[in-house]
Formats: C-alpha cells, sequence, structure tokens
C-alpha cells in the first residue's frame, strides 16, 4: 500500500488554522471582553473632556493604547492566577491552563504590551496618559492579582481602582490634566465595580471557594452580600449626579432613568435573598454592564450635541 501525504492546499489550510488558534489563544489572554467595557469608559471621557467631539487620531491613538495597556494587565494576570484558573470551572479552559500558550511566552507577551501601549500613548497623546495607563497595569497586576485577591474580601473593592484608569487616561489625552470631573467619573466607576463583580461571586461563589480566593460571598452570608451590593449601588448612582454642572438635562434625564432601573434590580436581589427566595445575581450582573455602558453613552452624546450645562 502506498501512503499518501496531504496536499499542498491540505497543508496551507492546516497551517492557516493552527496560526488562527496561536493567534486566538492569545487574544484570549488579553481577556476582550473586559478590555471591550473598559474602552466603553475612555471616549465618553474624552468627549466630555473635549464638550465636544475631540480628534478621531488622537481618540484612535487612546483607544489602541489603552487596549494594549488592559490587555497586558490581563495577560500577566492569567499569568499570575493560572493556579486558580485550573481549579474554577469558570475559568479551566483559558489558554494558560488548557496549555494553549507556554507560561513564559504569556509573561513576555503581557510585558511586551505594557512597553507598546507606553509607547502608543506617549507619541500619540502625552506622557501623562501614557504614565496613567502604565501605572494601572503595575497596579492590577502587582497590588491587586499579586496581594489582595488572595488575602482579603475587600480586594475587588480596592483592586477595582485599576478598572477607573481608562477615564483619567481618556481626560489626559486630550486635556494633559486630570480635572475634578475625571475623578468623578473615576468614583463612578469605582463604586460600581463591587455590585458588578459581586453578583457575578454571588453565582460563582463555588468556583472561588474551591480556589481558595477570599471573595466576599465566600466569606459572609447572601444577605450581608446582597446589602453591601445595594449600598454600593446607591452610592453609585448618587455619584453619577455630581456630573451635573458639566452636563446639559441630557445627561441628567438618562443617569436618573437608567440609575433608576439600576437600584430597583439591586433592591429586588436583595429582597429576595432576604425572603430566602432563589435568586438570579447574573441578572444584576449583566445590567451592570448596560447600565455603565449607558452611562458613558450618555455623557459622550451630551458633550456631542453641545447644549449649555446646567452648573
Amino acid at each position: 500500500m502506498t501512503a499518501t501525504t496531504p496536499s499542498t492546499g491540505e497543508q496551507g489550510s492546516t497551517g492557516r488554522a493552527g496560526a488562527r488558534g496561536v493567534l486566538g489563544a492569545y487574544l484570549a489572554l488579553t481577556k476582550p471582553r473586559v478590555i471591550e467595557l473598559l474602552l466603553i469608559t475612555t471616549i465618553p471621557a474624552m468627549f466630555l473632556a473635549e464638550r465636544g467631539i475631540p480628534s478621531l487620531t488622537l481618540v484612535l491613538v487612546t483607544l489602541v493604547g489603552g487596549a494594549m495597556a488592559a490587555g497586558s494587565a490581563n495577560a500577566l494576570n492569567c499569568v499570575a492566577d493560572s493556579d486558580i484558573d485550573a481549579v474554577m470551572d469558570r475559568t479551566k479552559s483559558r489558554p494558560l491552563v488548557s496549555y494553549r500558550v507556554p507560561r513564559g511566552h504569556a509573561l513576555v507577551f503581557g510585558i511586551v504590551l505594557s512597553v507598546l501601549s507606553f509607547a502608543v500613548l506617549w507619541a500619540g497623546a502625552n506622557l501623562l496618559a501614557a504614565v496613567l495607563a502604565t501605572a494601572a497595569t503595575l497596579f492590577y497586576v502587582f497590588v491587586y492579582t499579586l496581594v489582595l485577591k488572595r488575602r482579603t474580601s475587600q480586594n475587588i473593592v480596592w483592586g477595582g481602582a485599576a478598572g477607573c484608569m481608562p477615564v483619567l487616561v481618556g481626560w489626559a489625552a486630550v486635556t494633559g490634566t486630570v480635572e475634578w470631573p475625571a475623578l468623578v467619573m473615576f468614583a463612578v466607576v469605582f463604586l460600581w465595580t463591587p455590585p458588578h463583580f459581586w453578583s457575578l461571586a454571588m453565582k460563582y461563589r463555588t468556583d472561588y471557594e474551591r480556589a481558595g480566593v477570599p471573595m466576599l460571598p465566600v466569606v459572609a452570608t447572601p444577605r450581608q452580600v446582597s446589602a453591601r451590593i445595594l449600598v454600593y449601588s446607591w452610592a453609585t448612582v448618587v455619584s453619577t449626579l455630581l456630573l451635573i454642572p458639566v452636563t446639559s438635562w441630557i445627561y441628567v434625564c438618562c443617569a436618573l432613568g437608567i440609575g433608576a432601573v439600576f437600584l430597583v434590580v439591586a433592591q429586588r436581589l436583595h429582597q429576595g435573598v432576604r425572603r430566602g427566595r432563589v435568586v438570579n445575581p447574573m441578572r444584576l450582573f449583566h445590567l451592570s454592564n448596560s447600565y455603565l455602558s449607558a452611562l458613558f453613552l450618555a455623557l459622550a452624546v451630551d458633550a456631542a450635541v453641545g447644549l449649555p450645562v446646567l452648573g
């Protein structure tokens, strides 16, 4: 019997499929869905800083540099947390756990992305934007991932500060400074992070418990968790109103409307837990994504339309 060999076309197809698989694995290291949410807050911050539509070139540069910074932080997080990811059902298919990317390669990949991010932002925006993006990466990796995550139930509260930095990066890219509206947007995302993440952690409580990660739902009762979610949800909505002096009625109406919906769902979650009902915390988790996106979209539209501000 004569052995057969793949045709040139078949070899090329196999090679392309393999290359796509490798690229897909490295892309997965950056956690694209997380990056998407971070960038959603960056663009409106730039619009508000400009009080109009900023340079599209500057927006593109800031998005590319910001995406690289966030991708770097996420890739390095995967390296540091590979042991945790291996025992959690939600994360056991990540590239390092499934051996699609060698650990050393992922480490180099994350570092290179961070360096490129700094270079892109410095060259295309300014030094402050580059420094803030790099600071966010370092904080996420060294403070949240390596120190807070495995040691305290307040990990996501303080560690979530890294996810607030894109608004400062966006503002700094336009103005070269960080002014009080940027700090208010930072506070909005900071206060939004606990109810967003704790609702997810309620769903995957056993995952975190098995991994030995003291997320709040692991160390506190469901009633305590839902109560804190409600408190932070109220704090989030109230903080959004601090932007009234630099916005028009468009933003204010949107902030009040979607804020009310967010609070109703958080309240229902807490009431359900108090009454011993079976609750679905993922409803609040998914709504929190939509809430933040809609809130910052309202900021961008408000700034682009350019109506007189209320302050």
